[in-house]
């Protein structure tokens, strides 16, 4: 939808609730949000909200009620207009309703008058959006806001004291805000690493720039990634786009220093972090000085849509019932009795847990797999890009070492503090993040963490991030794509799947008790489990059907040959 269609819908639908507009603000019953607009019902990209304006003679409850609602309004110009009507003037420009985003739970919301013009608002928090529009999850569940309300001339209420930022509930939040995924390169600069953010459409390939170019990467990722931007560069805060979708990006006057290499990673990252706003172009300038630049190439991290799995003691994609070998790989997998294997992106290496327990790295090249690690309890091993092979015992989270190409081995720091036990974790396909659910204060978590490297040697991970409470023990993780993570976990009565995004709310199906392993994959197969009578599943809506029988191992893939 163009921009200017963009507005006429709203006018349009600004009549619709002009002409239909309640006698009386409701009491009772469900909130009316007022109207939605799209072009299509089923696209949360072209959906905008209008909400109620303040009605004659309401309540000091009923205006912080309209206030609270009009956060899903931001309006065509991001700047939640129709929220500051709810406000006495000195507070309209004072209230900075960017300041952060607080999602919550529409039905447990509770609005109590505990004095002339003073209301508390009660609600249950699912998770928060701060101004860099990094997403958290919430740990304090109930929170409070109290409100100050002074009649005004008019003899009506509005407020004058209220917190910044706003309020949403979490089944309109994806409506409102969208997720951008803000791109950084990884320390050789072969892949982008996405890092995921919540903005508002109507500013999105401004907010998006800014968060490229003027500030710095999600914490617990900042060491892990690198950047073409130097220091000393900035961008003007507005990013206009034409109508035919391109980006005029304005670059300060220390662009013009920067080297042929450093300008096409700048504008690399610019296209691709705002191509998720639907940017199909980018022209970087410093003033009316347009910067030469072409993209470079860049890895993808796509996997095979066929499965990877030993079947009929023969490994390799299962593709028409028939086993594709990997030349070179699969004998040396088939010859292992594994019960666990994770394949590097170019086929040539694999980490392999064994019947026996100890964790191999199995070569393409002839010959004979190499021990790695003997330690007791080892959980599945991880392989990254760099052919590192990742290991830890499953009580003893503290103590993860990566095997280098070359066999010696590292004392990874930093790994997992505070965690009393690991049961599986995953390492993204860019080789910048990784996964683990493991047990802390008594619960199971999913955490991620960066990778910090030294000359390519990883040496420790950052402080973690926790992404979801899993409701069970977990069993297995898996890098779905490149911001979503896949969890399999054992429920009272079925396996629970999650499917966490790195940065974004978790979805989360069940599936047969006996499921025991999973694996990510592309497509509309993006996940796979397997059972313990070696049937594989694949998620078709929001249930899982049977594809194949006699899976011995279902494997991961960490990518593809280019």
């Amino acid at each position: 939808m163009t921009r200017a269609r963009r507005i006429l819908a709203l006018l349009l639908a600004f009549g619709a609730l002009t002409l239909t507009a309640c006698a009386g603000f409701p009491t009772s019953g469900p909130i009316n949000y007022g109207h939605r607009t799209d072009e299509t019902a089923g696209e949360s990209q072209n959906v905008a909200f209008l909400p109620d304006r303040p009605e004659p003679g309401a309540t000091p409850a009923q205006i912080v009620e309209g206030f609270i609602n009009a956060g899903t309004g931001p309006g065509v110009n991001g700047d939640w207009a129709r929220a500051r009507e709810f406000l006495a003037p000195e507070l309209q420009e004072a209230w900075d309703p960017d300041a952060s985003v607080t999602v919550d739970v529409f039905s447990e919301r509770i609005y109590t008058e505990t004095a002339e013009g003073t209301v508390d608002f009660t609600f249950d928090a699912v998770a928060s959006v701060d101004d860099r529009g990094v997403y958290e999850r919430a740990e304090v569940v109930e929170r409070k806001q109290p409100f100050t309300l002074v009649k005004q001339a008019d003899g009506e209420w509005r407020i004058t004291a209220a917190p910044d930022g706003v309020v949403i509930d979490r089944d309109r939040f994806p409506s409102v805000f969208h997720r951008y995924s803000v791109m950084y390169f990884d320390p050789t600069w072969e892949y982008l690493v996405p890092d995921v953010r919540w903005f508002q459409t109507a500013k999105a390939a401004t907010s998006i720039t800014t968060a490229l170019v003027n500030e710095l990467p999600s914490e617990w990722l900042a060491e892990s990634v690198a950047t073409g931007f130097p220091e000393n560069v900035t961008a003007v805060p507005s990013v206009p786009v034409s109508d035919d979708d391109v980006a005029r990006v304005e670059l300060s006057d220390s662009a013009l220093a920067a080297d042929s290499a450093a300008l096409d990673r700048m504008l690399t990252q610019l296209e691709e972090s705002l191509a998720s706003a639907g940017v199909v172009d980018v022209v970087m300038s410093v003033g009316a000085t347009p910067l030469a630049a072409e993209p470079v190439a860049v890895r993808s991290t796509r996997v095979p849509g066929a499965p990877l799995v030993l079947a009929q003691e023969e490994f390799g994609f299962l593709t028409g019932g028939e086993v594709d070998r990997i030349p070179g790989l699969s004998p040396v997998v088939e010859s292992l009795a594994p019960v666990a294997v994770q394949v590097g992106p170019d086929r040539d290496l694999a980490a392999v847990r064994l019947t026996t327990g100890e964790v191999v790295r199995a070569s393409a090249d002839g010959s004979a797999a190499q021990t790695l690690d003997v330690r007791p309890g080892l959980i599945d091993p991880a392989i990254d890009p760099f052919g590192v092979v990742w290991s830890v015992p499953r009580d003893q989270p503290g103590a993860l070492s990566a095997y280098l190409p070359s066999g010696e081995s590292v004392a990874v720091a930093g790994a997992w503090a505070d965690a009393s036990s690991v049961t599986a974790m995953s390492i993204s396909r860019d080789g910048t993040r990784l996964a683990a659910t493991v047990t802390a204060g008594g619960r199971t978590v999913l955490w991620v963490a960066g990778v910090v490297r030294e000359d390519g040697v990883p040496v420790r991970l950052s402080e973690p991030m926790q992404l979801a409470t899993v409701g069970g023990p977990g069993i297995g993780v898996t890098w779905i794509d490149d911001v979503t993570i896949g969890v399999l976990a054992t429920g009272e009565s079925s396996a629970i799947v999650l499917e966490q995004v790195v940065g974004g709310p978790t979805s989360s199906t069940s599936a047969s008790p006996d499921i025991t392993s999973i694996a990510g994959g592309s497509g509309i197969s993006s996940v796979r489990l397997r059972a313990n009578d070696g049937t594989l599943y694949v998620k078709r809506g929001t249930t899982w059907q049977p594809s194949a029988t006699g899976v011995s191992v279902l494997a991961t893939q960490q990518g593809s040959p280019q």
